[in-house]
């Protein structure tokens, strides 16, 4: 197939795109590089440096027609959602849709959308949240990541354009950036690796769900196979709290680092499962690489990347 992977330089859209190499297919990476970085693209992809702004992206799509499409670009930063949520609206509704329509007109056959499966749900108040759970959003970043749901699901009744909304919980592997809005896996792996305390927001004792990149991937390599329509959970089955992960991080560095706490951060869910019971019937797949095995192989990259 001839794929276009959007966001396709960074953490987990690098990924994909090297599975999908690895597979045969004819891959084209778009991004704009504000928090991806060229080297992680496979060389045997195509790159464009673009936004999805750029007036550029629908010749872009109208040249290429790509039978598949998968959707990792985006603003990332929840906190900046909030201070500045036109910046957040235009890049993760608006040019979502700029490339989603392009999609439409050129012949798309199958959309796959990094959705979120913390942000959308919110606290629901109870653990373990399924797809049918009512959303709640509670930051307009996950209010982005719903309305493209939304649009998703009209395209696919109006247009006949497939497509997978996937619900990812807290993912962490190689190449997750430690700078910026990152991941806490990535965070505390940098910090204690420079002899720092790690900071620890509130108590640490907010649970979520973590995983593994590559378990994504397996579960993306399935889907290629038996395409699964509408939202999809993809997490480990397992709920571990901030506390119990800065100490798994210290325990795969051999270190012994109090961490610093700081006040709660306001609107932080205290806690995240995902029920993975759809992905588990329709795909025969499951999250199999636990935490002790993800971290080390997370710090493995740390400690092998360049500079």
């Amino acid at each position: 197939m001839r794929v276009l992977v959007t966001g396709g330089a960074g953490f987990i859209g690098s990924h994909f795109a090297d599975d999908l190499v690895a597979e045969g297919h004819e891959v084209l990476v778009l991004d704009n590089l504000a928090h991806g970085r060229e080297n992680q693209v496979p060389t045997a992809a195509r790159f464009e440096r673009l936004d999805l702004g750029s007036p550029k992206l629908e010749a872009l799509v109208a040249a290429y027609r790509p039978d598949w499409v998968y959707h990792f670009a985006a603003q990332i930063d929840v906190r900046r959602s909030f201070e500045e949520v036109l910046v957040d609206a235009d890049q993760n509704i608006l040019g979502s849709l700029r490339l989603l329509e392009a999609c439409r007109v050129h012949g798309v056959k199958h959309f796959w959308f990094a959705s979120s499966g913390g942000a959308i749900y919110g606290d629901p108040g109870i653990c373990e949240v399924h797809e049918a759970a009512l959303p709640r959003p509670a930051s307009p970043y996950g209010v982005a990541k719903l309305a493209m749901e939304g649009y998703l699901a009209a395209f696919q009744q109006r247009y006949g354009l497939s497509s997978t909304s996937l619900r990812f919980s807290n993912v962490y592997g190689p190449r997750q950036d430690s700078e910026g809005e990152a991941g806490v896996v990535a965070r505390f792996i940098s910090v204690l690796r420079a002899g720092g305390p790690a900071c620890i927001f509130g108590t640490g004792r907010q649970t979520r769900d973590f995983i593994f990149v590559g378990d994504l991937v397996k579960a993306g390599r399935l889907l290629r196979s038996r395409p699964v329509q509408g939202p999809l959970n993809l997490g480990s089955g397992e709920e571990t709290s901030v506390l119990d992960l800065h100490g798994a991080v210290q325990n795969a560095l051999g270190l012994t680092c109090a961490p610093r706490f700081l006040p709660a951060r306001d609107g932080e869910q205290q806690r995240s499962l995902l029920d993975c019971t759809k992905a588990r019937q329709c795909l025969g797949w499951q999250a199999s690489t636990g935490l002790k095995e993800g971290l080390q192989a997370t710090l493995a990259w740390f400690q092998g990347r360049p500079g």
